[in-house]
């Protein structure tokens, strides 16, 4: 399957899709911010504040040392859980931490309710630009979905390298392909197809009953030289 054969079919479908998409992710960025600015600082404010009342206030109050460690503890339990919610909100995560900690934290996502096998392998020699490293995320989310809704699904493997010249995503999973489930693979080829065509990336999925899957995208080396988010 090519990157441009399912856009142009349903194009009422699709733009309705992406402009939900679309909207979904800018929200999502929004909480993740106020989570993130705000609360987290307000809660990292009152932090100090309680270390500087343990210090005024240990001499008069004996047990307060001990009070406020636990108290603080907790704040920063809390803190962190808030830190780790806005990372899984924030759709411009590859953006700010690279593709490697997104596919990761992706990877590790997938683990906690996948009872099969869930691999990464990031070549560190491969550099990928910016807006390139956000479509090949954006094609690996659908190719993991994809791959999890497919029976007897095992084993799900995500690698980036260089091949060719080029540099390579490659998601492989050995689901049962069921070739008349047709609502999965529009959905989640229309979705892959899109980020590819708008990127100009290279993308290919080939599938078998006995192999599983393959998704590959990839994007000639000459244009992975600045701007990586690797």
């Amino acid at each position: 399957m090519k990157g441009k054969g399912v856009v142009p079919q349903q194009p009422a479908l699709a733009q309705m899709l992406f402009a939900a998409i679309n909207e979904h992710e800018a929200a999502l960025g929004r909480v993740s911010r106020l989570l993130h600015d705000d609360v987290s600082q307000v809660l990292s404010a009152v932090g100090l504040q309680l270390d500087a009342m343990r210090m005024d206030f240990r001499a008069e109050a004996p047990g307060i040392e001990e009070r406020a460690a636990e108290i603080q503890n907790m704040l920063e339990q809390v803190i962190e859980q808030l830190r780790d919610i806005s990372n899984e909100l924030n759709p411009s995560v590859v953006e700010r931490a690279g593709l490697q900690f997104a596919l990761d934290r992706l990877a590790g996502k997938v683990r906690k309710n996948f009872s099969g096998t869930v691999r990464l392998h990031f070549d560190p020699a491969t550099h990928v630009p910016t807006a390139m490293a956000k479509t090949f995320y954006k094609i690996a989310e659908c190719a993991v979905d994809n791959a999890l809704a497919r029976p007897r699904c095992t084993m799900i493997e995500i690698q980036v390298k260089r091949a060719r010249g080029e540099c390579v995503l490659e998601v492989h999973d050995n689901g049962y392909l069921d070739p008349t489930d047709t609502m999965t693979v529009s959905l989640g080829q229309m979705l892959m197809d899109y980020y590819a065509t708008k990127s100009e990336v290279s993308l290919k999925v080939k599938g078998s009953q006995e192999e599983g899957t393959v998704v590959r995208a990839s994007c000639p080396l000459s244009d992975t030289l600045s701007g990586s988010a690797s």
